[in-house]
C-alpha cells in the first residue's frame, strides 16, 4: 500500500530513509511550535490555543501535501506571515486579531479559487527567478529585524531611528549565546540544530535563574479561545481589501519560492525547470491556510526547512506524513514549549533570516535591471516593516526598468500584470 501510494521505488528511496528524512525535517522546523505562539500572543491571542492550532494546522497541511501531492514538503504557520499578521496588521493597523483571522480565511478562499483555476500556477511559473530569490531574502531580513528587536539587541532612537540595545541585560547575552550555538550546530550539520539551540538557551536561562523550571508533558491546552474565533463579517469589508490582498500576495510568493527551491534541491523539477503536480501542491498549501484560520493561526505555508529532509534522502510524501505525525505528538509537550522565552527564540529568527538572505547570491549582479529590483524588494521589506510593500515595490521596479531599457521581452505578461496591480494598490487603496 505504501509503495502504491508514494511510489518509493520509482523515486529510488525506502521506507526507513523517508522516515529518517521526516524526523530531520521536523527537527529543523519544530521551532515554529514555540515561536508562533509567542509572536501571535503579542497580537492578543491565547498562546496555549495558538500552540494547539499551530500543531494541528501543521499536521493537517503537511498530511495533505504528502498524500495528495506526494512531495517531501512540510507545512506550518509561516515565519514572516505570522510577523506580518501581528506587527503589520494587528499592531500596525489596529485591526483586532479576530478580524485579521477572517482576512486570512478569505485569502485562503481566494488561494483555493486561484489554484483550481490555472491562475496561481501561471503566476508562479511567470515570476523571474531573481524576484523569487529577492522575496525570500527580504523575508529573511524582516525576520532578522524582528529577532534582533525581540531580544533587545537593537532599539529605537529618535535621531538615528535604530541603535544598539542595552548590553547590561543578561537576556541579550543569552540570546547571543543561543545564536552562536545554532550557528555551530548547523555548520556541523547536526539535525535539528535550531530547536537544539533554542533548548540549550532556555536551559541556560533556567540554570541562571532567569526563567522558572518548566514542566515537560501534559494534556494539550484548550484550543477554544481561538477555534472558530475569526470574525468573517468584519473582515468582509472594502476597507480590509488591502489586508486580504497582502496576505494573498505574501503567502503566494512565499510558497512559490519554497516549492521551487526545495523541489530543485530534491531533483523533482522536470526538464523545463517546472514542478510536476504543482497544482496539487498549491491546493494543499491553500487548504492548509483556510484550515489554519479556522483553528486560530496565521497563514500556513510550505517550509524551506523541508530541504533538510531532502538532504537526508526524502523524496516522497511519506517524508511529509512522518512530519505530520510528529506534529500531532508535539501536542503533549505544551509545558516545555511554554517555558521558552523570546531570548531563546529570537536567535532562531535571526538565524533563519540569515539562511533566507543567501538567496540573493543567485541574482545576476552583472545586470542592473535584475539586481536593482532584487535589492529594492529585499531591503524595502524590513525598512517599511511590510512584506507586501517590499514585494510590490520590487515588481514595479522590475517592470519599469525592463520597459525603459528596451528589455520588455524579458518581463513576462505575469510580471507586468502584477506590477500594475501593485501600482493600483499603492495609488488607490493604500493612499486612500
Amino acid at each position: 500500500m505504501i509503495e502504491r501510494l508514494f511510489g518509493l521505488e520509482a523515486q529510488g528511496t525506502t521506507v526507513s530513509r523517508e522516515i529518517i528524512a521526516g524526523v530531520t525535517t521536523f527537527l529543523a522546523m519544530a521551532y515554529i511550535i514555540v515561536v508562533n505562539p509567542l509572536i501571535l500572543s503579542e497580537a492578543g491571542m491565547d498562546s496555549g490555543a495558538v500552540f494547539v492550532a499551530t500543531c494541528l494546522a501543521a499536521a493537517i497541511g503537511t498530511a495533505i501535501m504528502g498524500v495528495l501531492a506526494n512531495y517531501p514538503i512540510a507545512l506550518a504557520p509561516g515565519m514572516g506571515l505570522n510577523a506580518f499578521f501581528t506587527y503589520g496588521v494587528v499592531l500596525g493597523l489596529g485591526i483586532p486579531w479576530e478580524v485579521a483571522l477572517g482576512a486570512v480565511f478569505f485569502s485562503g478562499v481566494i488561494f483555493i479559487a486561484l489554484t483550481l483555476l490555472p491562475i496561481r500556477e501561471w503566476i508562479i511559473n511567470a515570476i523571474p527567478l531573481e524576484l523569487k530569490q529577492a522575496i525570500t531574502a527580504g523575508l529573511g531580513l524582516f525576520l532578522i529585524i524582528i529577532g534582533l528587536s525581540s531580544v533587545g539587541m537593537i532599539a529605537d532612537h529618535p535621531v538615528t531611528l535604530v541603535t544598539l540595545g542595552n548590553l547590561a541585560e543578561p537576556t541579550l547575552w543569552l540570546a547571543a549565546f543561543g545564536f552562536l550555538i545554532i550557528g555551530v550546530l548547523e555548520a556541523l550539520k547536526v539535525p535539528g540544530g535550531i530547536i537544539l539551540g533554542i533548548g540549550a538557551t532556555t536551559l541556560a536561562g533556567v540554570i541562571l535563574g532567569i526563567s522558572p523550571v518548566p514542566g515537560v508533558v501534559a494534556p494539550p491546552p484548550s484550543i477554544a479561545p481561538t477555534l472558530f474565533a475569526l470574525d468573517l463579517q468584519q473582515a468582509f469589508n472594502l476597507a480590509l481589501v488591502s489586508v486580504v490582498i497582502s496576505f494573498l500576495f505574501v503567502d503566494l510568493f512565499d510558497t512559490a519560492g519554497t516549492l521551487v527551491g526545495v523541489a530543485q534541491r530534491a531533483g523533482l523539477l522536470d526538464e523545463n525547470g517546472k514542478l510536476p503536480r504543482l497544482r496539487l501542491a498549491l491546493f494543499a498549501d491553500s487548504t492548509a491556510t483556510l484550515i489554519g484560520s479556522l483553528l486560530g493561526t496565521s497563514s500556513t505555508t510550505s517550509y524551506v526547512e523541508s530541504a533538510a529532509g531532502v538532504r537526508a534522502g526524502g523524496r516522497t510524501g511519506l517524508t511529509a506524513l512522518t512530519v505530520a505525525l510528529l506534529f500531532l505528538l508535539a501536542l503533549f509537550f505544551a509545558p516545555l514549549a511554554g517555558a521558552v522565552q523570546s531570548y531563546a527564540t529570537g536567535p532562531a529568527l535571526v538565524f533563519v533570516g540569515c539562511v533566507m538572505v543567501r538567496g540573493l547570491t543567485e541574482v545576476d549582479w552583472d545586470d542592473v535591471t535584475s539586481f536593482v529590483p532584487a535589492v529594492v524588494t529585499a531591503v524595502a521589506m524590513p525598512l517599511t516593516y511590510s512584506i507586501a510593500t517590499g514585494i510590490g515595490l520590487g515588481f514595479i521596479t522590475y517592470a519599469v526598468l525592463k520597459l525603459l531599457t528596451g528589455r520588455i521581452a524579458q518581463a513576462t505578461p505575469g510580471v507586468l500584470i502584477l506590477a500594475l496591480l501593485f501600482l493600483v494598490k499603492f495609488a488607490l487603496i493604500d493612499a486612500a
